[in-house]
């Protein structure tokens, strides 16, 4: 793609999240929205490949719907309660609304079907941004509707989330439908505190973009979308093999590391609140996905690839990736953990 192309498309990506945050009223953050999608889809389709194509179309459909339902819904709490802002939708029609489309957006389950769908049709690095920047904007407006709808749906939704989430992605053995599932389980783990501790919600939010990204960008450095050739990354770069494997472990959410930290925090507050069956249920669902990371762990650094080479070393050549977005991060996602008493003190001021 045209340098100047992409950077209009990545500037437009950007200024429709930052036009949703800033906004208070409903068409403003809708507009955000749209140009949010817009500027994304030649990215996605960029590829000139039929599931690339298949898979822009499906998430054109699916944002597509989602603001056409947040449309309607803000026009309808404007006709019967006269209210554009944002922070004063107060009909339930337009509550139960919105919330089901942000819950689209995100890919939240029961909507969920298009996410893994359309991550496995598409670029490692365009994954990247869908599964991290894409999410910012409707959860900024997820945050704001939050108190006004009925905590008892959004605890539903995202005990449904983490059991999907574990669920469906024991039998993949693509690592971006892996990934995608992994996207649900966490998203969901966020919106089972949405309304209890919104602070907590942003901590998640943050946590999962650094160990995303991470995961996201080792894959590419190793060019690797299945199990089958993540076994190979051993003989490539037995360093980096390492470190995927605690960024995996990381995700998720084994102490000491640092995705830990807001599993630990979540499932405190919710026996805080009075739910301790629900924080039983989030912490049985973790278990099903880490199954599969540990399944990624296993394939990664315990077992060693075929291969007939009778050298005492291995062919390797040098590397052109520029690896230091991918060492801050990595580094990032595995060492937080400490600074959880620094966190829960910021929290709690």
């Amino acid at each position: 793609m045209n340098p100047y192309v992409l950077t209009i498309l990545l500037s437009s990506l950007g200024l429709g999240t930052v036009l949703t945050f800033a906004s208070s009223h409903w068409l403003l953050a809708w507009m955000g929205l749209e140009i949010n999608t817009l500027a994304i889809i030649p990215i996605m389709a960029q590829q000139h490949h039929p599931r690339a194509i298949e898979a822009t179309t499906k998430y054109f459909l699916t944002q597509a719907t989602a603001a056409a339902m947040i449309l309607f819904a803000s026009t309808t709490n404007a006709w019967l309660m006269g209210e554009w802002e944002i922070h004063q939708l107060s009909h339930p029609l337009a509550t139960t609304t919105v919330m089901l489309a942000l819950t689209l957006k995100l890919g939240l389950a029961p909507v969920h079907f298009w996410l893994p769908e359309v991550l496995q049709g598409l670029e490692l690095t365009t994954g990247l941004i869908l599964s991290t920047w894409q999410k910012l904007a409707p959860f900024a407006l997820m945050i704001q509707v939050a108190p006004t709808i009925n905590s008892s749906l959004l605890v539903a939704i995202g005990l449904l989330s983490t059991l999907v989430g574990g669920w469906g992605g024991l039998n993949q053995t693509q690592l971006r439908k892996i990934l995608a599932y992994s996207s649900i389980a966490h998203l969901g783990w966020m919106v089972l505190i949405l309304q209890f501790a919104p602070s907590l919600t942003l901590l998640s939010l943050s946590l999962y973009i650094i160990m995303t990204s991470s995961a996201f960008l080792t894959l590419k450095t190793n060019n690797a979308l299945t199990i089958n050739t993540l076994a190979t990354s051993w003989t490539k770069s037995p360093t980096l093999a390492a470190l995927a494997a605690l960024v995996l472990l990381s995700l998720g959410g084994l102490p000491p590391l640092s995705g830990f930290m807001p599993k630990w925090l979540i499932l405190q507050e919710l026996t805080k609140q009075g739910l301790p069956l629900s924080a039983t249920l989030a912490a049985m669902t973790a278990l099903l996905s880490l199954y599969f990371y540990l399944r990624l762990c296993y394939a990664l650094t315990l077992t060693i690839y075929p291969n007939t080479l009778t050298a005492t070393a291995p062919w390797r050549l040098n590397f052109t990736m520029i690896t230091l977005p991918l060492s801050i991060i990595t580094i990032l996602a595995l060492g937080l953990l400490p600074l959880t008493p620094a966190v829960t003190a910021m929290l709690a001021l």
